[in-house]
C-alpha cells in the first residue's frame, strides 16, 4: 500500500467511523431498550455478564459466540475504565460491540479487495478505498451495525477467515471459521467455500496442464459451450477419483475438514442445526430462495448487472441459445410451482420490509410469481456473466455454496443474503469510477431512507403499547 493510499484509507475509515458513531448515538437515543431480536440477545448477554453461563433462552437459534465475545470485550473495558453498575453490559454497550465489528469489516473488505484484485494494475488506490467504503455501507449489513444482532460479527469472522485462506494461512482460517460458526451455524458453508478455493486453484492448474498436453486451444478453463462444460465435468470426476489427488487435497485442506467434521458431530448431538425455536426454523428445499437472492443482488448491484450493455448481451445470448433458455424457463417455472413456501413470520410481521415486498408484489396475483421467471433468468445470466473472470471451478464451487446457504431457508429474510452477496461483490471486476460513485450514492440513499423510517415513522399495534419501527 502506497503512503498516499494508506493516508486516504485511514482518513476514509476514520470519517466513516465518526459518522457511524453519530448515527449510533441517534439510534440509541430513540430506541433505548431492546428491539425485535434484541429482546432475546440482550438478556442472554447480560446473563453471561453476571456469570450465569448455564442460563439459556430457548428462543435463541444461534450458538453463544456473540455473547461470549461481548463479555470478553466489555468486562475488561469496564475494569480498565472503572465502570460499574448498569453501564456494564447495558444495551448501548452491547450494541457498541457491533460498531467495532463494522470498523473491522471495513478494513477486511479493503484487504480482500487488495488481495483478490492485486494482479489488476489498472485499479487505483482510490477505487479500492471507494469500493471498500461502498461494501462497508451495504444497507442490509450496515443497518444491523446499530443493533445487537449477530450479523456484523458473523460477517467479520467469515471475511477474516476468507482473507487468511487467500494468504494460505489455512489453520488460522479454519480457527476463524470456527468463530464464525459460533455466531451463526450456517457459516460452516463458508468454511467449505474456503476449502473450495484451495481445491479450485489446484483443479485449475491441473486443467491448464491437461489443455497444454493436448494442445487444445478451443477449450477455455473459464467459459465455453455445453460440450466444453461436459468435458470439464468429466475431467473433474476423473481428477477427484484419483487417490493421489485426494491425498494432496486432503493435506492442503485438513484444517477445514476437521472443522466440518466437528460441525457434523454438533448436528448429530444437537439433533439439528438450529439450537432453539426449531418449530419456526425448519429446513426445506425452498429453491425460489435462489431467485430471490438473484433479484436482491440485481437491485443492490444494478450498476454491474442491470445495464443497457448487459440487456443487449442477454438478448443476443437468448437469440443464439433458444433451446437452453426454454429448458431453463420450464425448470424454473416448475421450481416456483412446487417449491414456493411462505413462512408464517413473513405474513405476520409488518415491521420487516420483506412483509411489504411479499404483499405488494407476490400477493397481487397468483400468476405474479410465474411472471417473474424471465427476470430471474436474466438476473442469473447477468450474475454469472460478471464472474466470468473467475475459473469455472471457482464458479461451480461458489454456486454450490450459494445453493447450500439459501435453498434450505424457509423464511425470506434479507439478512441471509448478506454474506453470499459480499463474497460475490468482492470477486467481481471493478467498475468505472462513475459507476462506483453511483453505487455508493445509491447505498447512501437507501441507508438514509431506512434510518429515517426506523427513527421517525413509528407506529403501534392495536394489542400493544410498545413503539414499532420499520427495519430490514
Amino acid at each position: 500500500m502506497e503512503r498516499a493510499e494508506a493516508y486516504g484509507f485511514s482518513g476514509t475509515m476514520s470519517g466513516a467511523f465518526l459518522l457511524s458513531c453519530l448515527l449510533f448515538a441517534a439510534v440509541s437515543r430513540r430506541q433505548r431498550g431492546p428491539y425485535m431480536d434484541e429482546v432475546f440477545h440482550v438478556p442472554q448477554a447480560q446473563a453471561y455478564c453476571h456469570g450465569r453461563f448455564l442460563q439459556w433462552d430457548p428462543m435463541i437459534t444461534t450458538l453463544p459466540g456473540l455473547y461470549l465475545l461481548s463479555v470478553g470485550v466489555v468486562k475488561p473495558a469496564a475494569w480498565l475504565l472503572g465502570w460499574t453498575g448498569s453501564v456494564v453490559c447495558s444495551v448501548g454497550m452491547l450494541r457498541f460491540i457491533n460498531l467495532l465489528f463494522s470498523a473491522g469489516n471495513f478494513y477486511l473488505l479493503y484487504l480482500l479487495l487488495f488481495k483478490i484484485h492485486q494482479k489488476n494494475k489498472a485499479v487505483s488506490g482510490f477505487q479500492r478505498i471507494l469500493s471498500a467504503l461502498t461494501l462497508a455501507t451495504f444497507p442490509t449489513l450496515y443497518f444491523f451495525t446499530f443493533l445487537y444482532y449477530t450479523d456484523p460479527g458473523s460477517v467479520f469472522f467469515t471475511l477474516f477467515s476468507y482473507l487468511m485462506c487467500l494468504y494460505g494461512n489455512h489453520k488460522t482460517s479454519a480457527l476463524l471459521g470456527f468463530c464464525g460458526f459460533m455466531f451463526r451455524q450456517t457459516n460452516i458453508v463458508w468454511t467449505v467455500f474456503c476449502a473450495g478455493n484451495v481445491v479450485a486453484e489446484k483443479l485449475n492448474e491441473a486443467w491448464k496442464t491437461e489443455l497444454q498436453k493436448k494442445k487444445d486451444e478451443k477449450i477455455s478453463s473459464r467459459k465455453g459451450s455445453f460440450s466444453d462444460l461436459t468435458r470439464i465435468l468429466q475431467f473433474l470426476v476423473e481428477y477427484l477419483l484419483s487417490p493421489k489427488n485426494l491425498v494432496t487435497l486432503t493435506a492442503l485442506t485438513w484444517p477445514y475438514i476437521i472443522l466440518v467434521s466437528l460441525f457434523f458431530v454438533f448436528v448429530f448431538i444437537n439433533g439439528g442445526i438450529v439450537v432453539g425455536d426449531r418449530s419456526s426454523h425448519e429446513a426445506c428445499l425452498h429453491f425460489p430462495q435462489l431467485f430471490y437472492f438473484l433479484s436482491f443482488t440485481v437491485f443492490f448491484s444494478f450498476p454491474h448487472l442491470f445495464t443497457p450493455t448487459k440487456i443487449r448481451k442477454f438478448l443476443l445470448s437468448l437469440r443464439k441459445h433458444p433451446v437452453q433458455y426454454s429448458l431453463m424457463t420450464v425448470v424454473s417455472l416448475f421450481l416456483v410451482w412446487k417449491f414456493t413456501y411462505v413462512h408464517k413470520y413473513l405474513l405476520a410481521d409488518n415491521r420487516h420490509y420483506t412483509f411489504y415486498v411479499w404483499r405488494k408484489v407476490f400477493q397481487r396475483h397468483e400468476l405474479v410469481k410465474y411472471l417473474l421467471v424471465p427476470f430471474y433468468i436474466f438476473a442469473g445470466w447477468s450474475f454469472a456473466d460478471t464472474l466470468k473472470s473467475k475459473s469455472i471451478f471457482w464458479i461451480l464451487m461458489y454456486f454450490v455454496c450459494l445453493l447450500a446457504v439459501t435453498v434450505p431457508q424457509k423464511l425470506l429474510e434479507f439478512r441471509y443474503f448478506i454474506l453470499p452477496f459480499l463474497i460475490y461483490r468482492l470477486n467481481t471486476p471493478f467498475l468505472s469510477l462513475y459507476r462506483q460513485l453511483l453505487e455508493l450514492a445509491f447505498y447512501i440513499l437507501v441507508n438514509a431512507v431506512t434510518f429515517y423510517l426506523f427513527l421517525n415513522r413509528t407506529f403501534r399495534w392495536e394489542n400493544s403499547d410498545e413503539v414499532q419501527r420499520f427495519m430490514w
